[in-house]
């Protein structure tokens, strides 16, 4: 039999042809990988994003699973690791929306603990989160900060509240410690700025407040002594020497007591507190 170069074209084209369909195929069925694989690997695939610090494509895949897959365990799973994977990629609103919901809709979930201490630090977070970098911001930006921090406070108190025994609880204790003095260094800031333009009733209130509030901050000292100088400066002499008193007992080596260059400084103090005993 014969072959022209008219058969051997022919050929040629068919099979550039399948070729071709296949390419096509294969490229299609890459591109709806995650319309199409099953749940097991579908999780796998997110997951396997989300330990290579892929957030967004994590994200994108956690998204998917879960309008696939609207309920069982990986959906479950899914919804506190998308959380995650948007707190990592810097979306704290959708990261807290996120969690959220999984807190709501699965209170007795056996990560529950997690997903209360992961609330907490998306609002750290977005304060900065360590004292070096907190230092660095301006009081302004400290001011807006304050309703995330409180939030946050509050967020891990809830956690150690609830799970006491958390393997998490240890490290939210500590953050708890930081995020009481940092507010009350706050409210200290905005104590001495009243006290500076002679607003002493509002430099008094918010003196008043961190030692209700915080007692255990070692601001405390700081407070007590700002009370005092307002007092001092609305001739409220009996009570200025009765906050004077309590500083000199619980902060016995305060700059107050003895450094005559802070303002209203008393120069009656040595005859106003039994000092021996004290020191």
């Amino acid at each position: 039999m014969r072959v022209t170069k008219l058969s051997i074209l022919k050929v040629l084209i068919v099979l550039a042809i399948a070729v071709s369909l296949n390419a096509c195929s294969m490229f299609r069925h890459k591109g709806d990988t995650v319309d199409t694989m099953p749940v097991d690997k579908l999780y796998n695939n997110a997951h396997d994003s989300l330990e290579n610090a892929d957030y967004a494509a994590a994200t994108k895949a956690y998204q998917r699973l879960i309008a696939r897959f609207p309920s069982g365990d990986y959906n479950e799973q899914a919804q506190l690791d998308l959380a995650y994977s948007q707190y990592k990629d810097n979306q704290p609103d959708d990261a807290y929306s996120t969690v959220n919901r999984f807190i709501k809709t699965f209170p007795a979930h056996k990560h529950a603990d997690y997903a209360y201490y992961l609330r907490g630090l998306i609002n750290f977070d977005r304060t900065g989160g360590v004292i070096e970098r907190f230092v660095q911001r301006n009081e302004a930006q400290t001011r807006r900060d304050q309703g995330f921090n409180l939030q946050a406070f509050d967020d891990f108190s809830e956690l150690t509240r609830r799970y006491p025994d958390s393997a998490y609880a240890a490290d939210a204790r500590q953050r708890m410690i930081y995020l009481r003095n940092l507010l009350a260094q706050f409210e200290i800031n905005v104590a001495e700025f009243y006290l500076r333009n002679k607003a002493y009733v509002a430099s008094a209130n918010r003196a008043q407040y961190v030692i209700e509030h915080y007692q255990q901050a070692p601001q405390s000292g700081d407070a007590l002594a700002i009370l005092a100088r307002s007092y001092l400066a609305l001739d409220q002499k009996a009570l200025a020497d009765q906050t004077i008193k309590v500083l000199a007992l619980n902060y016995p080596n305060h700059p107050y007591l003895t450094d005559a260059k802070w303002p209203h400084h008393p120069s009656t103090l040595r005859k106003m507190i039994p000092f021996s005993g004290h020191h």
